[in-house]
């Protein structure tokens, strides 16, 4: 059985506040089944955002898992922030979440897939 998402984002909120960094949601969405996206910044000013993966990219002997994959990076917060503003207009119960791990890598606190 699937996790709220709501329930999700508390737990990533509790790992990266755990690991030193810093997290907020920035909007929250359907808290049973809203998609997550994940806006990941570097303590020297570069930013990562990551959504949902495809569901191709899903194990069949790990249904309830949630995994993501980068949608942008670079150091422009405009572009990832249209990309975002994109996805709103499209799914409006999505969440935003912006985290600054600090010293954890961010493949530690999400599953990123890289297919």
């Amino acid at each position: 059985m699937r996790v709220t998402t709501d329930l999700w984002v508390s737990a990533l909120l509790r790992r990266v506040f755990g690991a030193g960094g810093f997290a907020a949601v920035v909007k929250r969405g359907a808290a049973e089944a809203g998609a997550v996206f994940v806006l990941a910044r570097s303590r020297l000013g570069e930013i990562a955002l990551f959504g949902p993966a495809p569901q191709t990219s899903y194990d069949s002997a790990r249904p309830d898992d949630r995994f993501f994959t980068l949608l942008g990076s670079g150091d422009d917060a405009t572009v990832l922030d249209a990309r975002l503003e994109r996805e709103k207009k499209f799914d409006t119960d999505i969440w935003v979440v912006e985290i600054e791990a600090g010293a954890v890598p961010i493949e530690e606190l999400l599953s990123v897939k890289t297919e």
